[in-house]
């Protein structure tokens, strides 16, 4: 018996179409078979790859009314990685996207069948997730409650419950699992067969056996395919291409970065058991062991992540369609150990085969969808971290409306290709992180974990200085940032290996330095912002600002505009400070991961204009925050100008020395709300304005601080935090930035019609400020963002970020209030009063916490009591 997971499946034909082989094991044409139907010269979509992924989003274009597609696959359907999938299709997801395109894929599979008459294997069997440590049960706990207010069912348990489930499980260094029964196992093939039998009753072409080459593009626009059997015009081109997405996207005329690399993936297969295992038998799976296990056809299908695994396919395309690799049983030997620990009655059962498959994973474990940033109507979805089943649905219907509407009918930021750079698509780096992602799957992962492999790539001139001073890093975009420096006689060790949901080591680190930030004078730098010059011979370029910008941008020269850059429907594409350098140059600081987004926004908008120059000048500028009450000494004693409110007022910006050196842009505002300075440091100065500012500032106390400082500070202030509180379905009107927006200033800007609207018609979520009353931070598990907020017993939103405010002495939660009909689930308007008049809980891990809510800061209990719209103007934009 040749196994069916593998191979024994039943091609059908969908249309007249197109047809497959019946039996995957026949890998050339059979003379039997009528020759292959000509291509068509054009088409709307081509589809490159016919796995689960490319089938979905052929199945979900055809759905939403576009008919003229072509899927081409290289080999036969299915025959890539989606051939080898174990089909667990698991909603136990930490993401919110994900977790939604999960439970998506999960309703889509259970209907196909009846759609479209093909078996999809779909049975459902339920999941059970083990915990061998508290950490981890707090893990799972964290998850539960994020599923309960979806409507996902789920249940904490015993391990005594666990053996109620699954027998066979061993549950004696079990600490609890948590069981969610509507997840379940499908044939991750047949449901490709079913998505590409209803895809191709819609219309939609599919051609097997025919490989694309490169895709045409002209003046940055997709205009068609070549393949081996000739060219097609299109004009868009989707990459589902799964294992050779990266080669494929490198070899266009403007190569598009797609940064996936595979891993061999490695799985048992067992002969049934004695007493054959029921099909709806609960998948295990054992994160601490590093398994899963699923029933199989009476036996069991277990694989897992190991701690070494093996890349592959480094260079170029190697097969038409992916073959069981070479078995390894020494390398597989640790995940077969712990398969057995945990179903010791497996000890006498026949194993069948090892299979070895390849799976692809991204540099940050997380899929990649969206459209390029280089060129236009090039779609990308890809790189599945091995969850291609789970996501498959979800994730193809998502793209689907991306590409038919504009945008997704859900924020997909955390999955788009936008989020990575060039730099990220280095063989070597994707080699090294992909070797250290492929464990993180199924590691403990607490809040504020890092990377370890493809670091200290992008630096600012002064890391090494301020390494030496202490600093412990995080990586955002690639770029190194300090989150706190480490005094003199501490372990650094311990500090760098400290994993904790509850209250970390770092706690009074941080402490000291935001205190230092509220009564003396720090440096942090943040050199990674990203920075943009937009300039013009005439006033071009403040027209197209008008435009993309909801603020009023014509200003004088000097002046800074705090300002979204908004979507039709009124979201923040970016949140951003604009400074009026001259009449026809502006400086455009952003959030560090905007670096691709943006650019790519603005190029889009921008009319081709050769007068209108845009410039990426974030590498020219080390960054560097000087905050605190005493910045307008240090920086006086240094500029010998007088830096007082009277003379270098809030908002401004201006050129000037700072010790020796020249061209220093120093600007007006912290991103925090303190006073302060920031200082804009041609690189070849860096070092030297660091070593004047650090001193000259001894005496007024100066010390360097890091990232973390700056969270508390700007939560604590209510500032939002773009990519984390806000997104592309966030408004102004929604987070309390009316102030922001310009909707009389004389000209038409993107979303000002959505604006209007929404002004008329009220909110649906407000952006809201909750105090933790009775939450121990010492004691008790921290929130960190995720966490349902509950008005007077019912959901009503999720937090978005939180942080301990040290001038409050208790936890500070910022997240979006909504209102919804009991019965209908219709969203209702959210007005103040609404806020105001609630009981409010966050449950931080099944654990419910009293908060009180607030629209505005709580700036009565801070020691320096400013006008509140001092504190809006100098905003925090998540940098």
């Amino acid at each position: 018996m040749f196994l069916r997971l593998l191979s024994d499946v039943r091609w059908r034909t969908a249309s007249p179409r197109w047809r497959s082989p019946s039996s995957s094991q026949h890998m050339t044409t059979s003379a039997a078979e009528p020759p292959p139907i000509s291509l068509p010269a054009q088409a709307q979509v081509v589809i490159c790859g016919g796995g689960i992924v490319g089938t979905s989003v052929a199945y979900h274009l055809s759905k939403l009314g576009w008919k003229d597609i072509v899927l081409l696959e290289q080999g036969r359907l299915a025959a890539g990685s989606t051939r080898f999938c174990a089909g667990i299709v698991s909603t136990v997801r930490h993401l919110s996207i994900e977790l939604k395109m999960a439970d998506y894929s999960n309703k889509l599979y259970q209907q196909l069948e009846q759609e479209t008459g093909i078996k999809t294997g779909y049975v459902k069997t339920g999941s059970i997730s083990l915990a061998q440590t508290q950490d981890r049960l707090i893990s799972l706990k964290r998850i539960a409650s994020r599923l309960s207010v979806m409507g996902i069912p789920c249940e904490i348990m015993a391990p005594k419950q666990v053996a109620q489930l699954h027998p066979l499980i061993n549950i004696h260094d079990l600490v609890g699992a948590m069981y969610v029964p509507e997840d379940a196992v499908v044939s991750s093939v047949d449901v490709s067969l079913a998505l590409a039998n209803a895809a191709s009753r819609n219309g939609v072409q599919i051609h097997e056996r025919t490989s694309i080459s490169h895709v045409m593009v002209q003046k940055g626009c997709v205009t068609g395919v070549e393949t081996d059997r000739g060219q097609i015009e299109c004009q868009y081109f989707v990459n589902c291409a799964g294992q050779w997405a990266y080669e494929l996207g490198l070899s266009n005329e403007e190569p598009v970065s797609i940064p996936l690399h595979g891993c061999e993936h490695f799985y048992l297969l067992t002969r049934p058991l004695k007493k054959p295992l029921e099909s709806n038998t609960p998948t295990i799976v054992d994160l601490d062991g590093r398994i899963y296990i699923r029933s199989w056809q009476g036996g069991i299908l277990s694989g897992g992540f190991e701690k070494n695994p093996k890349p592959i396919f480094t260079e170029g395309r190697n097969q038409l369609e992916i073959q069981n690799l070479h078995e390894d049983w020494d390398h597989f030997e640790p995940l077969l150990s712990s398969l057995l620990r945990r179903m010791p009655g497996l000890e006498a059962l026949e194993i069948m085969q090892l299979v070895n498959c390849p799976e692809s994973f991204t540099p940050d474990m997380r899929c990649i969808m969206g459209e390029s940033p280089t060129v236009q109507g090039y779609f990308v979805l890809a790189g599945m971290n091995s969850a291609g089943t789970s996501f498959g649905g979800g994730a193809g219907r998502y793209l689907a409306e991306w590409m038919v509407n504009g945008c997704p009918s859900e924020n997909v930021w955390p999955l788009d290709l936008k989020r990575f750079g060039a730099l990220q698509s280095s063989r070597t780096f994707l080699r090294h992180r992909v070797m250290e992602v492929m464990p993180l799957i199924y590691d403990l992962k607490v809040p504020r974990w890092d990377f370890q492999t493809g670091r200290q790539l992008r630096t600012s001139p002064l890391y090494d200085r301020l390494d030496a001073q202490g600093a412990r890093w995080m990586e955002k975009h690639g770029f190194e940032r300090p989150k706190y420096f480490v005094p003199p006689g501490k372990d650094l060790l311990a500090l760098d290996q400290s994993k904790t949901f509850y209250k970390p080591d770092w706690f009074d680190i941080v402490g000291s330095e935001v205190k230092c930030c509220k009564e003396a004078v720090c440096v942090i730098d943040m050199s990674s912002f990203t920075k943009f010059e937009i300039s013009s011979t005439g006033e071009q370029a403040l027209e197209v600002l008008q435009y993309l910008f909801s603020n009023d941008l014509d200003v004088p020269v000097g002046h800074i505009v705090h300002t979204g850059m908004l979507n039709e429907e009124g979201g923040y594409e970016n949140d951003c400070s604009i400074a009026r350098l001259n009449k026809r140059s502006f400086f455009m600081i952003s959030p560090t991961d905007q670096q691709v987004h943006c650019w790519a926004w603005l190029k889009k908008h921008m009319p081709n204009d050769s007068n209108l120059l845009l410039e990426d000048v974030t590498w020219k500028y080390t960054a560097l925050n000087l905050i605190g009450p005493r910045a307008v000494d240090v920086l006086s004693e240094l500029s010998y100008v007088p830096m007082t409110p009277e003379h270098f007022p809030s908002l401004f910006c201006k050129e000037m020395s700072v010790g020796y050196a020249n061209g220093i842009r120093v600007m007006s505002m912290t991103h925090t709300g303190e006073p302060g300075f920031m200082l804009y440091i041609p690189i070849e100065y860096a070092l030297h304005v660091y070593n004047e500012l650090m001193s000259v500032g001894q005496k007024y106390g100066i010390r360097n601080a890091g990232y973390y400082a700056l969270r508390s500070l700007r939560i604590e202030k209510f500032f939002a935090f773009w990519g984390q509180d806000l997104d592309t379905f966030t408004t102004p009107l929604e987070c309390g930035r009316e102030f922001r927006v310009k909707l009389d200033k004389g000209t038409d800007f993107i979303g000002r019609d959505a604006l209007m609207q929404q002004k008329q018609d009220g909110v649906c979520k407000r952006f809201t400020m909750f105090i933790l009353e009775d939450h121990d931070t010492d004691l008790h598990l921290w929130p960190w963002w995720g966490e349902p907020i509950y008005r007077n017993g019912h959901y009503v939103g999720k937090t978005t970020s939180s942080a301990y405010s040290y001038t409050l002495d208790r936890h500070v939660c910022l997240g979006f209030v909504q209102n919804f009909d009991e019965e209908t689930r219709e969203a209702l308007v959210v007005t103040p009063d609404f806020i105001n008049r609630g009981e409010y809980e966050i449950d931080i891990a099944g654990q419910r916490f009293q908060a009180k809510a607030k629209l505005y800061p709580f700036s009565s209990l801070f020691t320096q009591r400013r006008r509140k719209d001092e504190m809006e103007l100098s905003g925090y934009h998540g940098k």
